[in-house]
């Protein structure tokens, strides 16, 4: 096994695999270097002499910029590495993208709805629609847990802190946003619980849907019935007895949506994980289904990539809005738009956001970019899609889940807990942390680092994705609490 990475020809750093204490000559994929002072695993070794103010290439892109003159086999972070991104920029449709080689098409055993869709869940979701009424939420969950029918996989009551002192088109996303999770076809009955006098008001919610399937979704507004548990619990008696009625069959993977995130990235995340990710993506979409890919704010500095990418020179002028449209976000708050990677980021060996961008948009694979979501917007074509949303894991993965997505991976070196609506997938970058927290992660990537071959491990994922999708198996963050929603905002509190 090699000591060191390094992912392009031309990169000028190569990422350690393992510690490497100060004087031992590592051994990297054709080359080697003497490291001059110790370097963690998932940090960068220097392979050649930067000079103050040169750039510092890794992916074949810049990641940034010598603050000092670097000697070959020190080590490359923030104290002698510095950023480069600033403000907004101007961009050139320069299309580099070919289509993927259509393969079989493959199937799971799913619940088909009414509406076409396609879920790989079948409960009862009990959706806020301003969060005066969580508590009463979590009541009706409690007493429905007790009487729900067979063929019903459970009941989930959200939570969430809007739908009221809300404005303009800060509530026009908040609407958007439960739209998307009130039509999601996990879910085989929904009950939109309402105050009665939140800004956001029954009749504008119904109307924002449409003609909606009154069977699956029913609204019940809490000032208007004298006793509204009881109310709440004859509800959803009449919708658990409707989702019972459907039952899995088998279902083509064209019918599949997988939600795109990664959280507690590090070093290695770039290097496993996130290409492997990537590598299913392709996988998914030659076979006709969907992904979408999120976090706008870990896209800046490696934007370039995905805008060759884009199918259409339209698609190209929607991708530098997206992109240009969250850096003006960043600066309309004072506020640089490299504030980022985390601190966890960091002492797992990632030090600028470009770097980190990088990394992150491998999880989109090779296909070409068919579409670009505003947020709160549900997928509307097959292929892959840029939706808009911050890189925060929660508010990233509940878009997610309200664009439509039934499946989500999220790639992971730091380790998280975090759930989501629907069925979130844990993909780890280093074996140890597969090792020590498998109560959180389902698929160890890190072993692309020992020897497995990435097709291998890309056939054993995508068999993992169809099972959770058919019920076979349940991803590890279904069994803890993902109630929980955070909805983006930016806009006046009243």
């Amino acid at each position: 096994m090699n000591d060191l990475f390094r992912i392009h020809p031309e990169d000028t750093v190569a990422v350690a695999l393992r510690p490497l204490p100060a004087g031992e000559t590592a051994q990297g994929n054709g080359f080697s270097v003497r490291a001059e002072e110790s370097i963690l695993q998932g940090h960068k070794i220097a392979l050649c002499r930067m000079e103050k103010g040169g750039e510092v290439i890794k992916y074949g892109w810049p990641i940034g910029r010598a603050k000092e003159t670097i000697a070959p086999g020190h080590w490359v972070h923030t104290h002698n590495m510095e950023s480069q991104l600033e403000g907004l920029e101007d961009y050139r449709y320069e299309p580099r993208w070919k289509d993927l080689k259509q393969e079989e098409p493959a199937f799971f055993s799913g619940y088909r709805r009414p509406d076409g869709k396609t879920g790989v869940r079948n409960e009862l979701w009990i959706v806020p629609m301003v969060g005066c009424v969580n508590g009463l939420a979590r009541q009706l969950e409690r007493r429905a847990a007790a009487r729900l029918p067979e063929g019903v996989d459970g009941v989930v009551a959200f939570q969430h802190s809007c739908g009221c002192s809300q404005l303009g088109d800060d509530l026009a996303c908040t609407q958007k946003f439960l739209r998307g999770l009130l039509l999601h076809p996990n879910a085989g009955g929904v009950l939109a619980l309402c105050l009665g006098c939140e800004n956001n008001r029954p009749e504008d919610m119904q109307a924002l849907l449409g003609g909606y399937d009154r069977e699956r979704i029913a609204f019940l507004v809490c000032q208007d019935c004298e006793d509204e548990l009881e109310e709440g619990l004859r509800i959803l008696d009449r919708l658990g007895q409707y989702a019972a009625s459907f039952r899995r069959e088998p279902c083509p993977v064209s019918s599949l949506t997988v939600g795109l995130k990664c959280g507690g990235s590090d070093g290695l995340s770039g290097i496993t994980a996130n290409p492997l990710a990537g590598s299913f993506s392709d996988w998914l979409l030659a076979r006709g289904g969907s992904a979408v890919l999120t976090e706008v704010p870990e896209m800046f500095g490696a934007e370039r990539l995905l805008m060759n990418r884009c199918r259409t020179e339209q698609t190209f002028a929607s991708t530098v809005k997206l992109i240009n449209g969250f850096r003006s976000y960043f600066l309309r708050y004072g506020q640089p738009i490299d504030e980022n990677p985390s601190p966890g980021n960091r002492e797992g060996g990632i030090t600028t956001l470009a770097e980190k961008s990088l990394g992150c948009v491998q999880k989109s694979g090779t296909a070409p970019v068919e579409d670009v979501l505003l947020y709160g917007e549900q997928v509307r074509t097959h292929g892959l899609s840029l939706l808009q949303g911050p890189g925060n894991d929660l508010t990233a993965a509940c878009a997610l889940a309200s664009a439509g997505a039934q499946i989500l991976l999220f790639t992971t070196g730091r380790g998280t807990p975090l759930g989501c609506p629907v069925p979130t997938l844990k993909l780890s970058s280093n074996s140890p942390l597969a090792s020590r927290k498998k109560n959180w992660i389902d698929f160890d990537a890190g072993r692309l680092l020992t020897g497995a071959s990435r097709e291998a491990l890309t056939q054993e994922l995508a068999q993992l994705v169809l099972a959770v999708a058919s019920g076979t198996r349940r991803a590890k963050a279904e069994a803890l609490d993902r109630s929980e929603l955070t909805i983006f905002r930016d806009g006046v509190t009243l």
